[in-house]
């Protein structure tokens, strides 16, 4: 491989992952970071589709603490703990998570969007769209309409999204993705694999992005040498 080649970061993640729209801003810090250094090598993304809860239905009725005490089988305290302290976390990277405006839905066909975004070169755009919707706006990502309408306000054609989705045109890529997930034993996201051969899980400090690439990039010039 080149030393050239840009470094492929490819993301395991789902739309209602909190700690996914965290470790998304984390490496966007670390790569910011990584493109201050003299020998950055460009840094190309692609997201793939992990649903924690293929189960949940598409209008579940309830709020976040309700969904997590009966998933979890955690008291209402416990959760409401928890929930603090992950808005916490999010806050400390720019992200205002309003939990108690979040609607719980099944991710299927979000991620279907996101695959359609791809091949339209705007993956990258329809992955923060949906995680703001679903995180900060409390808008619903699991219905047609509604993912239509959030993918309009990126650029994409309302009309057709709508009709790739209720083909569900898409589908098999996402379960391609779940495919690979399970190969790569892929147990929770976010879940990194950088350059094809490292491995970063959880949203890890951007140093942590910074410190992956940097040998990334050392491994490319000694095979270069």
């Amino acid at each position: 491989m080149s030393d050239s080649e840009p470094i492929k970061i490819d993301i395991w993640s789902d739309v209602a992952c909190p700690w996914c729209y965290i470790g998304k801003r984390k490496l966007e810090n670390g790569l910011e970071e990584y493109a201050q250094s003299a020998d950055a090598l460009p840094v190309e993304i692609e997201y793939h589709s992990f649903e924690l809860s293929p189960d949940t239905p598409v209008d579940f009725e309830g709020s976040t603490t309700d969904y997590l005490a009966a998933r979890k089988g955690m008291p209402v305290a416990q959760v409401e703990q928890m929930l603090d302290r992950v808005t916490g976390i999010a806050s400390s990277v720019g992200l205002d998570y309003d939990f108690d405006a979040v609607k719980h839905t099944n991710t299927v066909k979000a991620h279907q969007l996101i695959h359609y975004a791809k091949a339209r070169g705007k993956q990258l755009e329809a992955k923060e769209r949906l995680l703001k919707a679903y995180f900060v706006d409390g808008q619903h990502v699991g219905r047609v309409g509604d993912l239509a309408d959030l993918a309009a306000e990126i650029g994409l054609d309302r009309d057709d999204v709508v009709r790739s989705l209720e083909a569900d045109e898409y589908l098999a890529d996402v379960h391609a993705d779940q495919r690979q997930a399970v190969a790569y034993g892929i147990q929770g996201v976010p879940f990194f694999v950088i350059d094809g051969k490292y491995g970063v899980s959880g949203a890890q400090a951007a140093a942590a992005f910074v410190q992956v690439l940097s040998q990334v990039a050392g491994d490319r010039r000694e095979v270069g040498a």
